[in-house]
């Protein structure tokens, strides 16, 4: 990765650049730091975060002293390649305040941010199959056979809503969102895309 650690100007010192760390699972900005080439050729070998400390005037790997390491799930560059986006899996809360964020934010997925969690799940078990995974044992059957597990869950769920049980009609329509959500990935097309469908025909 080419990277420009020597830009002039504004805050950015001579050899450093910023990182945006940024949850790999919710896209809540946890915090920034700086690194210098030694420090990202850490970050990029050990998988954990590691910043140039300006006021240490050393490497700090994040964590080393709280245990809350930035585990590394994907690191990108910007386009003049002079700032760093990190996407992380932390370990607890990343302000040394015992903050979420370095700005008091509350960092989960909410209910919207963990349905797309779950998405990303099933493409996981699609991409990478295991032999234990049920998930993984819907795609090797096919998609006829995941369009009628679909069918069936409808099904099911109709004779719960003319029940009062919620409970059981509550788990019917878990079983039929995750069934839904597995038949849309395979197809190849994403939540995202049926969510664009839904905000036309209501007008956004």
């Amino acid at each position: 990765m080419n990277l420009d650690f020597n830009k002039q100007g504004g805050l950015i010192q001579a050899g450093l650049i910023p990182a945006i760390i940024q949850d790999a699972k919710t896209d809540k900005v946890l915090m920034l730091g700086y690194m210098n080439q030694e420090a990202f050729e850490k970050t990029e070998k050990e998988g954990i975060v590691t910043f140039f400390s300006r006021s240490k005037q050393r490497l700090w790997t994040k964590g080393e002293t709280s245990n809350n390491f930035l585990h590394v799930v994907e690191i990108l560059k910007d386009c003049d390649e002079d700032t760093l986006l990190i996407k992380v899996n932390p370990d607890g809360p990343t302000c040394h305040t015992g903050s979420d964020t370095c700005w008091n934010e509350t960092n989960n997925l909410g209910q919207a941010g963990w349905l797309n969690h779950l998405k990303m799940v099933i493409r996981d078990r699609k991409n990478n199959p295991n032999e234990k995974s049920y998930t993984a044992s819907l795609f090797e059957k096919g998609t006829n056979k995941i369009a009628q597990k679909v069918g069936e869950e409808a099904v099911e769920l109709v004779i719960e809503a003319m029940d009062s049980n919620d409970e059981l009609f509550k788990g019917e329509a878990a079983d039929l969102l995750f069934h839904y959500l597995v038949l849309l990935e395979q197809r190849g097309i994403d939540f995202d895309e049926i969510i664009d469908v839904l905000r036309e025909r209501h007008g956004n």
